[in-house]
């Protein structure tokens, strides 16, 4: 089984203008696939959404992977996302990552907690804006 990492799942959603939203997302996550961030639940229809929303405002950035840790189909991590707006303001936030693998591989759920580093007060919600 070939498991899907957080850095490469964000970075084909959010920065690889190659792929579609859909081709992205059949990548790495599976059809059951459901988030919560911050506190919110999300399905993946909803969480498509989220990233179609963001892939509006996002110009360029990467992932940085602090910690990174796989047992069975558990999956977990540390990270910071930096994003360069379309506008040029910049953004970081660091997310700590707890999720389940499906069976292929793909991510079937994400519980996620986000800290904003560099960004502004609207900025806050980016990690679950719609």
């Amino acid at each position: 089984m070939t498991r899907t990492r957080i850095e490469a799942a964000l970075t084909d959603l959010l920065f690889n203008e190659e792929l579609t939203l859909q081709e992205a997302a059949d990548r790495h996550f599976a059809p059951e696939y459901r988030q919560r961030t911050d506190g919110e639940w999300a399905d993946r229809g909803e969480f498509l959404d989220h990233i179609a929303h963001l892939r509006t405002l996002v110009a360029d950035g990467h992932v940085e992977v602090h910690e990174e840790l796989t047992d069975g189909n558990r999956y977990a991590d540390r990270h910071t996302a930096h994003i360069t707006k379309k506008d040029g303001t910049t953004v970081r936030m660091e997310v700590y990552v707890f999720a389940d693998l499906a069976a292929d591989g793909r991510f079937s759920r994400i519980e996620e907690t986000t800290l904003m580093l560099q960004g502004s007060s609207a900025d806050r919600d980016l990690g679950s804006a719609r």
